[in-house]
């Protein structure tokens, strides 16, 4: 089963796995040391997207365009000529098309800039982190402060869309510098701030750092109370809150994400690029030369194909509606089932409305705040 062509597809998401570096944290499909591949990867990459180009027969003006990673800022500019080129020749981009690239600061310069801002690239993701040296240094993240307010103001002079990831959880950190460090990017000259809490992933450096008792993390009721504050801090200085991890200035929210999470179908192409066309999911090979003989060989490269149950699109209905602001529709919560399972799932509402966990606001189930950071725990009871 491949990605169903017909539907109509506005955004694409294409991923770029090479890194300078490996973060100990990191566990997305990211490969240091294998810049050698990198023109071989290109090749591989647009001929998958060519190939997607030619069977689409619903492909619109695109909406967005995602250039993830990895660190995508490490793309040749030679290379990127090309990507771009072929990009608008198969498919149709236009100035409102929002096209974003995550950056890595120290990884780019004022000519690389330039260039992306000529070639149509309209909005930056820069991967902040955190501005302390010694955490960011022993979490294998090769960049620093400086690198960072280098960048700002730079990349501010060109683009009016730029977006910054925060982590909050990280080791060694205290509360008064994460507060100091909300307090100086709120100032800065940008339009969009995520903000993770930190994930610990099996298999990755932090996880057995933190199993050989190398590295302790905050307690978890302090981040809980860091997370509020920085709710409220990130309003009153104008980035309203519209997802969990994400909050905006008005007019700035990631369209690419928010299609995401609307489930709006979307083609990933690259290396373990996922996929969603309404119905299935799909993943490629995270195998780089599984990926690149597949390639060569004008065979596909999906790994993984998922065609959702009715109970998996309702919990995905009911997760990813939850995480944003605006909450779940009714109708969409109740679209597919049975009598006895609405009669089910609005007893649970009215349960969680006694809770304190939600509420409903014109015709949608909402989040309340103290539920914000259980809301795993609030879709599992709402779901089938």
């Amino acid at each position: 089963m491949d990605y169903n062509s017909c539907v109509k597809t506005r955004s694409l998401y294409i991923h770029w796995p090479f890194c300078p570096y490996r973060c100990h944290f990191c566990p997305f499909v990211a490969l240091a040391s294998h810049d050698h591949f990198m023109l071989r990867y290109h090749d591989a990459l647009m001929k998958e997207i060519a190939f997607f180009s030619q069977k689409a027969s619903r492909v619109e003006v695109l909406d967005t365009i995602f250039l993830g990673g990895g660190t995508p800022s490490t793309y040749p500019n030679e290379l990127l000529l090309d990507m771009f080129a072929k990009l608008k020749g198969m498919f149709d981009i236009n100035e409102k098309t929002e096209v974003t690239i995550e950056v890595n600061p120290g990884t780019v310069n004022m000519q690389q800039l330039k260039l992306w801002k000529d070639l149509g690239i309209n909005r930056l993701s820069i991967g902040v982190q955190s501005l302390n040296n010694v955490v960011l240094k022993m979490l294998n993240r090769l960049q620093s402060a400086q690198d960072v307010r280098k960048l700002i103001p730079q990349a501010s002079g060109l683009f009016d869309n730029i977006s910054v990831d925060l982590i909050i959880g990280l080791p060694n950190v205290t509360c008064v510098e994460w507060e100091n460090l909300v307090k100086e990017i709120v100032a800065w000259p940008i339009q969009h701030i995520s903000i993770y809490f930190l994930t610990v992933h099996e298999n990755t450096r932090l996880y057995f750092d933190i199993q050989n008792k190398k590295v302790a993390l905050p307690i978890d009721e302090s981040l809980v109370k860091l997370y509020h504050w920085s709710v409220n801090v990130l309003k009153e200085n104008g980035f309203e809150q519209y997802e969990t991890s994400n909050f905006a200035k008005v007019g700035y929210q990631s369209r690419h994400n928010s299609a995401c999470w609307q489930r709006k179908p979307y083609k990933g192409f690259g290396l373990g690029a996922c996929s969603f066309d309404g119905s299935a999911r799909f993943q490629n090979s995270k195998n780089l030369i599984t990926y690149l003989e597949n390639s060569e060989a004008d065979q596909i490269s999906t790994d993984f194909c998922e065609v959702l149950t009715t109970e998996q699109v309702h919990l995905e209905k009911v997760m990813l509606g939850l995480r944003r602001s605006c909450g779940v529709a009714l109708k969409d919560l109740f679209e597919g089932l049975s009598v006895n399972q609405v009669s089910q799932v609005k007893e649970k509402i009215e349960w969680l409305k006694k809770k304190d966990y939600v509420k409903e606001v014109a015709g949608r189930v909402v989040l309340t705040s103290q539920a914000l950071v259980v809301q795993n725990e609030v879709a599992v009871i709402l779901s089938l």
